[in-house]
C-alpha cells in the first residue's frame, strides 16, 4: 500500500469517526454540497445559461442553537477558532475562514432580524478548489442563522441571500451558478439556469442515457478566487460590452448594470475587429458558451451523453483559448484526460486558475482513468506526488437538514 493511499485511507475513517461522534453532540446537521458545471463556463455573472449538478461530497456543519447572539465556530479543516455576535454589524474582513460566517450573517441581517446564535463545526470532504467550497459554506451558514432564529427561506433566497454575500462581504463578483446548484441540485437530473430571469429547472436523465460518474481531478495546487484573475475576468466582459455599445451609439449604462447578455451577437458580430482583442475574446466565449449550452441541454434531453461530453470538452477549449483562464498544470490534466477511454468530456472546475478538472466518465473505466492520469500528470509535475488526488463522485440533492 502506498503512502499517498494510506494517509488518504487515514484521512477517511478519520473523517467517518469524527461524523459519528459529532452527530451526538449537535442538535443540526446541515449537509451542503460541492458542485461541478459541465456547461456554462464563466458565463454567470454576465447573466448567461449555465447547467450544473451538486455532487455527493461537500460540507457539513454541525450545530446547536445558542439562547444569546454569540456564534462561536471551530473548523476541522481549516485552523482557528470564531467568535463574533450575530446581533450586531459585521466588521471589517479578517482574511479568515470565519469570513463565510460573517459574510452570511451580513447578507441575512439585511433583510432580517437575527436574535440567536449558534456552537457549530464545520468540515469539507474533499480538497478545496474549484467545486465552490466557499458557495457551499456560505449556504450551510445562512441555513443554520436562518434556523436558528426562525426564519423559513425558500430555496431560492438561499441561492440570492449567499450569492450577496459572496459579492458584497467576500469580494468576488460572481453570479449565482455555485449557489443555484448547491441549493437546488438533484440527483437524477441537472439543472439548467438561466442567469439573466433566474428561471430554472431540472432535466430529469433519459432513461437512455448511459451511467456515469463524475471524475474531480486535483491538481494539487490551491487558489483563492478573490486573488485570483477572476474578478479581472469580469470586468473584461462587461468591458467588452461597454466597447459594443459604444461602437453602435448606444446608451452606456453604468458598469454594475452592463451585461453581455443584453447584447445581441449580431452587434458582437459587427464591432469586434474595432475592440482590442482580449476584449474580443472574452465575449466570443460568452456567445459560444451560450450556443454550447443549448446544445448541451437538447443532448441532456435526447439521452446524447457523447454529444454532451463533447460540448464539455469544447467549453474548456474555449476556457483556454478566449477565456485564457488555466495553468500548466489545469492544462495538462485536461490534455491527459480527453485522450482517456471512458471519459465522455469535462473541463476546468470552477474559475479555472488552480483547483480541479471534472470529467464526465464511464464507471467501468475509473480505475483505469486514475491509473494513467496519475501516471502521466505526475511525469510532468513529480512536484505534486502528495498533493494530486483523484475522486469519482455521483450527481446528489441540493443543500438540507440530515435527520
Amino acid at each position: 500500500m502506498s503512502d499517498v493511499f494510506f494517509l488518504i485511507l487515514q484521512q477517511l475513517v478519520l473523517y467517518d469517526y469524527f461524523m459519528e461522534e459529532t452527530m451526538n453532540e449537535y442538535q443540526y446537521h446541515i449537509f451542503s454540497p460541492y458542485r461541478v458545471c459541465p456547461l456554462g463556463a464563466h458565463v454567470d455573472h454576465q447573466h448567461g445559461l449555465v447547467t450544473g449538478f451538486a455532487i455527493d461530497k461537500g460540507v457539513d456543519l454541525w450545530f446547536n442553537v445558542r439562547g444569546d447572539s454569540l456564534v462561536t465556530l471551530t473548523s476541522k479543516t481549516f485552523e482557528g477558532d470564531v467568535k463574533f455576535h450575530v446581533n450586531t454589524p459585521s466588521q471589517v474582513k479578517e482574511k479568515h475562514w470565519g469570513d463565510y460566517a460573517r459574510g452570511a450573517k451580513y447578507a441575512l441581517k439585511k433583510r432580517f432580524e437575527l436574535t440567536y446564535g449558534i456552537d457549530g463545526v464545520i468540515q469539507g470532504s474533499l480538497p478545496v478548489g474549484g467545486l465552490s467550497s466557499s458557495a457551499a459554506v456560505l449556504i450551510a451558514y445562512v441555513m443554520a442563522f436562518a434556523k436558528a432564529n426562525g426564519i423559513v427561506l425558500k430555496p431560492f433566497e438561499v441561492v440570492q441571500i449567499a450569492s450577496e454575500a459572496e459579492r458584497e462581504y467576500i469580494g468576488l463578483n460572481n453570479g449565482l451558478l455555485d449557489q443555484a446548484c448547491i441549493a437546488l441540485g438533484k440527483k437524477d437530473g441537472l439543472l439548467f439556469l438561466d442567469c439573466d430571469s433566474n428561471e430554472y429547472r431540472i432535466i430529469k436523465k433519459n432513461p437512455e442515457m448511459p451511467e456515469f460518474e463524475l471524475g474531480i481531478f486535483f491538481s494539487g495546487l490551491t487558489r483563492s478566487l478573490v486573488n485570483s484573475d477572476y474578478n479581472l475576468r469580469v470586468y473584461e466582459c462587461k468591458t467588452a460590452a461597454w466597447n459594443m455599445l459604444a461602437y453602435t451609439d448606444q446608451p452606456l449604462k453604468t458598469f454594475d448594470k452592463t451585461f453581455l447578455r443584453d447584447i445581441p451577437k449580431a452587434t458582437f458580430d459587427k464591432t469586434k475587429i474595432a475592440m482590442p482583442a482580449r476584449f474580443a475574446r472574452r465575449a466570443e466565449h460568452f456567445y459560444t458558451e451560450y450556443r454550447r449550452v443549448r446544445q448541451g441541454v437538447t443532448a441532456w434531453e435526447t439521452g446524447n451523453l457523447k454529444l454532451f461530453g463533447r460540448l464539455s470538452f469544447e467549453s474548456c477549449e474555449s476556457s483556454i483559448h478566449n477565456y485564457e483562464c488555466g495553468s500548466p498544470e489545469l492544462v495538462a490534466i485536461y490534455e491527459i484526460m480527453r485522450k482517456l477511454p471512458g471519459v465522455w468530456g469535462g473541463r476546468f472546475s470552477g474559475a479555472g486558475f488552480k483547483g480541479a478538472c471534472i470529467a464526465i466518465v464511464d464507471p467501468a473505466y475509473k480505475e483505469q482513468i486514475e491509473k494513467e492520469l496519475t501516471e502521466q500528470y505526475l511525469a510532468q509535475f513529480p512536484e505534486y506526488e502528495n498533493t494530486f488526488k483523484c475522486f469519482f463522485v455521483k450527481p446528489d440533492d441540493g443543500a438540507r437538514f440530515v435527520e
